[in-house]
């Protein structure tokens, strides 16, 4: 058993959700399929990232995982100059508290929508623009990550602080 992208992203949507949720209804927000989204559980069971019983991910665990581990097993990809979505320390949360210089390109995720122009940081997977701009919450997740996947010292502590208390208040619910 091997994780994939993917289960991140489907993890990281349900720790923003509160109530019930579906297979279908999480496959719709992500835009992935059912199939997919199911796979993605049972790795993320296997891997104990993910408490089927309860239908909550380990917080904890993926805490670990996300500041420990995600930077090698789902390295950043970087490319040219594109037009995209704004991540890592260029998106909310962080971007209130590191600015880039005006000669430095952000990163973004490629997106025919996005607003922004900088280099390309590939994301956890394609559909990843699409869910992000669906979810404030998860697109700050999934910012964070790659803060924590791509980002220089700084803004990797950041993110690691950021996320923490995310995952910190969300357990306190929990």
């Amino acid at each position: 058993m091997q994780l994939k992208p993917q289960d991140i992203v489907v993890l990281l949507k349900l720790v923003g959700l509160e109530g019930v949720w579906s297979y279908r209804s999480l496959a719709q927000d992500l835009f992935m399929s059912i199939g997919e989204v199911h796979n993605a559980l049972d790795r993320a069971t296997r891997a104990q990232l993910f408490d089927a019983e309860h239908k909550r991910p380990r917080l904890q665990a993926l805490e670990e995982f996300l500041v420990h581990g995600i930077k090698y097993a789902f390295p950043a990809e970087r490319g040219s100059v594109t037009r995209g979505t704004l991540t890592a320390y260029a998106a909310p949360p962080l971007n209130a508290v590191i600015s880039s210089s005006d000669n430095e390109h952000p990163p973004v995720w490629p997106d025919p929508e996005g607003s922004a122009r900088g280099y390309k940081l590939a994301p956890l997977y394609d559909s990843v623009p699409k869910a992000a701009r669906l979810d404030e919450s998860l697109y700050e997740l999934l910012a964070l990550v790659d803060a924590i996947r791509d980002g220089r010292a700084r803004e990797r502590s950041l993110a690691v602080e950021h996320l923490h208390k995310r995952l910190r208040e969300q357990n306190a619910k929990a």
